[in-house]
């Protein structure tokens, strides 16, 4: 069976992203074209779709492109990238967990500013907002 060679124009339009985005993966190496036309357009084969679901998917799940691009080169250098995908995945977890850390901290230092917030405080000099103090 022959395979389907495409242009990147067909596979932006059959994956759903753009052709800039599809060429950043390209000269990021996470998008290997197959080849080139007699006209000299890259082209793709119908593994280049499985290949962006799966970027997509990590993209999702948090990862950076870089991280994926590692995942990729497991995989590209023939073994399954099961285990680095695991590891960065934990590594998300623990990068949510700090964020979440963060953000709670914010919770309580936007709680205790708007506790003490005054409507319409009174004018103090040059400050814009005097219930900031900036």
């Amino acid at each position: 069976m022959t395979a389907v060679a495409m242009k990147i124009g067909t596979l932006a339009g059959r994956s759903g992203l753009s052709v800039k985005t599809l060429r950043y993966y390209e000269d990021l190496g996470l998008l290997p074209a197959i080849g080139r036309s007699d006209g000299g357009y890259r082209l793709f084969g119908e593994e280049s779709l499985r290949r962006l679901e799966f970027i997509r998917r990590l993209k999702t799940l948090g990862l950076s492109l870089e991280e994926i691009q590692d995942c990729l080169a497991v995989h590209d250098a023939g073994a399954l990238p099961c285990a680095d995908i695991q590891r960065q995945l934990e590594r998300q977890i623990d990068r949510i967990d700090g964020q979440i850390r963060e953000l709670r901290q914010l919770r309580k230092e936007l709680q205790t500013l708007l506790a003490g917030w005054r409507s319409d405080p009174a004018k103090q000099g040059d400050l814009i907002c005097p219930n900031l103090q900036v």
